[in-house]
């Protein structure tokens, strides 16, 4: 089956993606748009802690696309790109589809990193996707089960310890939503939460190193050890070995091992398999193998072509991987779509980093807002929550809801 050739098509339905087809169905754009993400659900990836905790619903985290966008004027499809063939023109999906364009926009992410350290990928549960949120919730809760239920004291401390590897933002959040939702979740079943042991391992001598976050790293570390399960950081770690429900790391020139039934890799991201395929020069990528962008988010040499998000940077400009970037990103792209649209010019993509967001626990966060001062405690998380839940395109939010984030109201906020 082949599609219109004077199609935009959106490849990656996250952030970039899901923005730019919802900015072009609301100012009613001239060519037809085709949406293909391999799973039928947005993703809002900052609030899978609160899917994974119970704070939060599947419809609100995870709204399915036919719900957001509007057919006649959107066509999505689930399938998973295969092949892109710039000089061409053209996509292959897995179905055997061959999808023709005039203009592209590429939003498909990053995916795990493992570094080829043996073992971790086959004996690590990941926490990116929906899916992943339901594992992992339905694994610890058969943990808590059987902990419960378990006399053996040995075997109990194994199914009751859960690691998590890797310091940066998406490690420190879920190990302090692991803090507050285990013992409630282990109370409920008649245990003793005393008995749950949380590590958050670190390869670097820092949690939140190198990263935008790098502010909020007191306020996080405070967050985390002063929990009801303390979480113990285990930093200058470096994983060796990953087998079932055991860990080895190198720790002051030592091999240790690490008894744990529940072990989740948030350790690094890796550029997407299909952004390494394309013919693209080394001269034109960065050291991780992303696209280098003109200012217009248009890719060299390619200029029906626009680039967002994680696979993806601006030539002497990168943009740290967050989703408000890509967000924006999104809304640039969808603007210089309708100026190509209407034979103008594009215009050079303004992203403002508003500064950032911790969820640091059930009814905690910390947020540094505008590089000038942090926020901890209830109003930094009702902070976070209002930024994000304005942002969320749930149904029956208007376009207006789900692009407030562009506004700079969120300093007028009571707190």
């Amino acid at each position: 089956m082949n599609h219109s050739s004077n199609s935009t098509v959106i490849i990656g339905g996250g952030f970039v993606g899901l923005f730019t087809a919802l900015h072009l169905q609301q100012q009613n754009y001239p060519d037809p748009i085709i949406l293909i993400d391999q799973t039928e659900r947005f993703i809002f990836k900052p609030l899978l802690y609160e899917l994974l905790s119970g704070e939060m619903d599947d419809f609100q985290v995870c709204p399915r696309y036919d719900k957001l966008l509007d057919p006649e004027k959107v066509q999505f499809i689930c399938d998973t790109v295969e092949a892109i063939d710039l000089p061409q023109n053209t996509l292959t999906l897995k179905s055997g589809t061959i999808c023709n364009y005039d203009k592209l926009v590429i939003g498909l992410g990053s995916c795990s990193s493992y570094f080829g350290i043996e073992g971790a990928k086959e004996h690590t549960l990941s926490f990116r996707t929906r899916q992943d949120a339901i594992t992992l919730k339905q694994h610890l809760q058969q943990c808590l089960q059987r902990g419960s239920e378990i006399q053996d004291s040995q075997q109990r401390r194994h199914l009751l310890t859960v690691a998590i590897v890797g310091a940066g933002p998406s490690g420190v959040e879920l190990a302090a939503t692991l803090a507050d939702s285990l013992p409630q979740w282990y109370h409920q079943r008649g245990g003793n939460w005393a008995e749950i042991r949380l590590v958050l391992l670190n390869q670097d001598e820092n949690i939140l190193q190198g990263d935008i976050n790098t502010e909020l790293r007191q306020a996080a570390k405070t967050a985390l050890t002063d929990k009801k399960v303390s979480v113990e950081l285990l930093l200058n770690a470096s994983v060796t070995k990953v087998q079932p429900r055991q860990l080895y790391y190198q720790y002051q020139e030592q091999t240790h091992t690490l008894e744990a039934a529940t072990i989740v890799w948030t350790a690094g991201t890796q550029t997407h398999p299909l952004i390494h395929s394309l013919p693209i020069p080394e001269s034109h990528r960065d050291k991780q193998g992303r696209l280098l962008l003109a200012p217009t988010l248009q890719l060299p040499h390619f200029p029906n072509v626009f680039v967002g998000g994680d696979c993806a940077t601006i030539l002497n400009h990168p943009l740290p991987p967050l989703a408000q970037v890509a967000y924006q990103e999104g809304t640039a792209i969808a603007q210089n779509l309708q100026a190509l649209a209407h034979n103008q010019k594009p215009t050079h993509a303004e992203v403002d980093i508003k500064g950032s967001l911790l969820k640091l626990g059930l009814d905690d966060s910390a947020a540094q807002l505008f590089d000038q001062f942090v926020v901890t405690g209830k109003s930094a998380y009702l902070i976070r929550q209002g930024r994000y839940l304005t942002l969320l395109p749930a149904p029956g939010h208007d376009f207006k809801a789900t692009t407030e984030w562009l506004s700079d109201e969120l300093c007028s906020l009571n707190f």
